[in-house]
């Protein structure tokens, strides 16, 4: 399993891709699958770790980047002939290996952080099996074995019935994610807004975001762990996600979700393959119909909001949907 090294596997706080790459290692090893995982040095694993990285160069200053991905990666390579498969979950550079390995490997595609990487999943379309984590972040120049759904530790959420009077934004604080719209929209329907989540662009935040923050009405709590995770969002009205871009999935949806809490997001990405609408939340265009649209979560069944999350996002489903694609490839391989 070659996990990202930004940050450890799983991370601390932030680190999506590394989130979901410790839940499916920790799902494949108590399937009983010998898995390896290649992650940083801070990483935790009930499999076999071997690090390349003592940090990861997003949580120690002073790495070269590069260099780090480059000694990660090459290192992975050199041992392909060990494993039956190799699974990439660290982006497009690995690519450049799979005509050189004998060994098949499957690369889940994330999201796509600029157009001007399409071309090399497609120049290796035919040496290496792409997974898509929704059909909305699916690319027509390039083939696929498969879409499986980001999983989730179902142990880390608690189901909440009663709820406070709270809105919650969680995710980076970026104009992609609408940390200004969530503000908008909580100050319209006069709710308090807790926000977490990394800052991602500071300039951004100290423009639209910090100017609002007032610890009383608006509330930002830093970037917070599992366990704050759980607390804020369990005990949200709803969560607001007015995203300004096509999200590939949105772990934090689903997190929303697994609690209890719904969520309202603008419709974009693979937000109506998360959220269904008027069942788990509601899907708007703009702030405004979002505030409508704040009271009316009140009518939704939360325990139902949580089973429906519980069964499509979980680790377990997201495991079996990858030993799938192993088998199907292994076969293919002969």
């Amino acid at each position: 399993m070659l996990a990202p090294i930004a940050w450890s596997t799983p991370p601390a706080a932030y680190g999506p891709w590394e989130q979901v790459t410790s839940h499916l290692t920790e799902g494949l090893v108590k399937r009983g699958i010998d898995v390896t995982l290649f992650a940083t040095g801070t990483s935790k694993t009930a499999g076999k770790l071997i690090a390349t990285t003592a940090y990861g160069y997003a949580e120690k200053a002073g790495q070269d980047p590069k260099v780090l991905e480059y000694l990660h990666i090459s290192q992975v390579m050199g041992a392909a002939h060990k494993f039956d498969i190799i699974h990439n979950q660290f982006d497009f550079m690995p690519l450049g290996y799979s005509q050189l390995v004998h060994t098949p490997m499957v690369t889940t595609v994330h999201g796509f952080s600029s157009e001007h990487i399409v071309p090399v999943y497609q120049r290796y379309n035919e040496h290496t099996d792409y997974v898509s984590i929704s059909d909305a972040n699916r690319d027509e120049r390039i083939d696929y074995i498969a879409t499986v759904y980001n999983g989730i530790d179902t142990k880390q959420f608690t189901v909440n019935t009663k709820p406070k009077e709270y809105l919650a934004y969680f995710g980076r604080i970026h104009p992609d994610k609408g940390t200004a719209e969530a503000i908008a929209i909580a100050h319209r329907v006069k709710r308090p807004l807790l926000i977490a989540g990394l800052i991602q662009d500071h300039d951004y935040y100290r423009e639209k975001v910090l100017p609002h923050i007032d610890d009383d009405r608006v509330r930002y709590l830093g970037n917070v762990g599992p366990d704050e995770r759980n607390r804020i969002l369990g005990g949200a009205a709803a969560l607001l996600h007015p995203i300004a871009f096509d999200e590939p999935f949105g772990l934090s949806v689903a997190e929303s979700m697994m609690t209890g809490t719904p969520v309202i997001a603008f419709n974009r990405g693979a937000m109506p393959e998360l959220i269904d609408h008027g069942r788990t939340g509601y899907l708007t265009d703009c702030v405004e119909g979002a505030v409508e649209l704040v009271a009316m979560c009140e009518e939704l069944d939360r325990k139902e909001v949580a089973a429906v999350a519980r069964d499509r996002f979980s680790v377990e489903r997201m495991t079996e949907g990858y030993i799938e694609v192993y088998n199907s490839i292994l076969e293919r391989k002969g």
